[in-house]
């Protein structure tokens, strides 16, 4: 496994340590959680799907009325720090949007190495409730309360994800992935985008190449019935969940569907 990189952060065109790096105390992201961001997989030394990932943080920043940013800052922030703080060529960089008062719109990034990747994965399900977006169209904010405490509780339960229903007990996503879920009959099926789930890279690449995966609710008795579990982002591709809770998931072990959409997903 990499090392941990360098504590190193992209501030506004400046590659700085982390301790010399400022953001400030009336940032917006900070003050009032109005700030987008992504996550972008660094493999051999390059950014995945970068023009994907770009246009996500351009809808995030104009929804929020954050305004415009050039594609050149993006660029830069991850080409410098992939080069100074991932020196194997492998890892993440999370790059934020947000605006003080008055000011310009502030890029901070950040990396991080990959951790731990497990091939298999086990889930909980979060007891904190999923209150649906913010804003419309799938948007990835700063302002995730209800996932981060998923995601604890998840890490409390020796778990690898943690599942969020809405209150009419609808599968709406997990803590840091999209789900699709292969039900006893029909078609995989990844929870309506209407429920409120951040539109993740790795899900949108995922449905144009493989269109039979459908749309569609997904209950909490729905699941227990699963024939597959799979958990879905654009650093880990797909992972098949095939603990929930305790329980195994169908027989215990991935199945077909999983390998599928982890091999659409890495194809190009």
């Amino acid at each position: 496994m990499a090392s941990d990189p360098p504590r190193l952060i992209w501030v506004d065109g400046e590659l700085l340590p982390a301790e010399r790096a400022v953001v400030h105390a009336d940032d917006s992201a900070f003050g009032e959680g109005r700030g987008c961001y992504t996550s972008v997989g660094i493999a051999r030394g390059r950014p995945r799907f970068p023009d994907r990932h770009l246009r996500r943080l351009r809808r995030g920043a104009h929804a929020l009325g954050l305004g415009e940013f050039a594609a050149t800052a993006f660029e830069r922030a991850l080409s410098e720090l992939a080069a100074a703080a991932l020196p194997d060529g492998e890892g993440v960089i999370r790059l934020q949007l947000s605006r003080r008062p008055g000011g310009p719109l502030q890029l901070t990034a950040v990396p991080r190495g990959l951790g731990e990747d497990r091939a298999e994965w086990s889930a909980i399900s979060a007891t904190v409730r999923h209150g649906g977006a913010l804003l419309a169209g799938g948007h990835k904010l700063t302002n995730r309360l209800a996932l981060t405490l998923a995601a604890d509780e998840a890490a409390a339960a020796g778990a690898d994800e943690a599942l969020l229903f809405d209150a009419a007990d609808r599968l709406v996503e997990g803590s840091r992935c999209n789900l699709i879920v292969v039900g006893a009959n029909g078609p995989p099926v990844a929870p309506d985008d209407d429920l409120g789930a951040v539109t993740g890279i790795a899900l949108e690449v995922v449905l144009e190449r493989l269109p039979e995966i459908v749309r569609g609710t997904i209950g909490r008795d729905e699941l227990r019935g699963a024939r597959e579990l799979i958990a879905l982002n654009s650093v880990r591709g797909a992972r098949a969940i095939t603990r929930l809770d305790g329980g195994r998931v169908a027989d215990g072990s991935p199945g077909p569907w999983a390998a599928r959409i982890h091999a659409a997903f890495e194809s190009g």
